[in-house]
């Protein structure tokens, strides 16, 4: 009795264990990814409670059991510092943002305009006196809605892109301007008192720069010039009395359609300190008041959104 107890309790005991190495011992399927052509090969092995994945770079062990772990070919590769999937996919990303090149030129720009003479004097002439203007309240503002990047290294490209340029000016005397006779510019005096008075253009900005990245404190400087140009959308006029009262006036007041002159930048990541001064009279030939040249200038800082 005591022998066939004995015998029954170890044959039980046996199929126990065997029912359970049965129950962990799984197939493991290994998956391999590929981003455009999606699961490119799979391989199924027996490994105790593992699932195996991997994805371009990644690797992804799933176990059951800790027992699992040395056993495992990702834990293995990942800790023997034969591979390390996690730091390759960093390793390609960095490179790729590092080639690419991105000028700064898309975003919104805030500043001061104002004109200068000839002689590049911002002090109008006496026969000219109601041009002269109230440079702290003469704004512009700039809205660069599209930007292109040429990269020849991953600091030096070139950048162009398409803008809505604003600039009022506002003039400093009881007067406004109009278009004259012949379409030359002469003063408008309003008979009245003015609280304000200005005169609003409107252009379409093409930039073409050179820009350059020095590198700073893991970011970078940015420094660049070339030459823009713009095309006139609008323009008008403007008068506020003090009595409340405001008349607005449209029209070309005979101002240059096409304009194109220097500029130039120099920020730190998305701030820029900017300048741009216009080649091309603010009046077209023989229009502009008294007879004098007018070239327009702005400065001014911008917030780009590349990075």
């Amino acid at each position: 009795m005591i022998i066939l107890l004995t015998v029954v309790m170890i044959t039980g005991f046996s199929l126990k264990i065997s029912a359970e190495n049965k129950y962990f011992k799984k197939q493991v399927t290994t998956v391999v990814f590929n981003e455009s052509k999606g699961i490119i090969s799979n391989k199924i092995e027996e490994r105790d409670s593992t699932l195996d994945l991997k994805s371009g770079n990644r690797g992804l062990s799933v176990l059951e059991s800790l027992e699992s772990l040395e056993g495992s070919e990702f834990y293995f590769k990942k800790h023997s510092g034969k591979n390390n999937w996690d730091n390759d996919d960093n390793e390609n990303e960095h490179t790729r943002t590092n080639n690419r090149f991105r000028g700064h030129w898309a975003g919104i720009e805030f500043g001061f305009n104002n004109y200068v003479t000839e002689e590049m004097n911002t002090v109008m002439p006496s026969d000219i006196y109601y041009m002269t203007l109230h440079s702290s309240k003469s704004s512009s503002f700039n809205l660069n809605f599209a930007q292109q990047s040429f990269g020849f290294t991953h600091y030096i490209g070139m950048v162009t892109g398409l803008g809505i340029n604003w600039n009022n000016y506002r003039f400093d005397n009881n007067n406004n301007i109009r278009k004259g006779d012949n379409g030359v510019i002469e003063e408008l005096n309003p008979l009245a008192a003015l609280e304000k008075s200005k005169l609003t253009t409107i252009y379409l900005t093409v930039p073409l720069m050179l820009e350059f990245h020095v590198p700073a404190n893991n970011h970078h400087l940015n420094i660049g010039a070339g030459v823009i140009g713009a095309i006139k959308l609008g323009s008008h006029s403007k008068m506020v009395f003090e009595d409340g009262n405001k008349i607005k006036s449209f029209g070309d007041f005979s101002l240059s359609l096409l304009r194109y002159g220097p500029t130039a930048r120099i920020g730190y990541q998305n701030f820029q300190i900017y300048g741009t001064y216009y080649a091309t009279p603010l009046f077209k030939p023989g229009k502009s008041p008294g007879g004098y040249e007018l070239h327009p200038f702005e400065i001014g800082f911008a917030l780009t959104f590349n990075d």
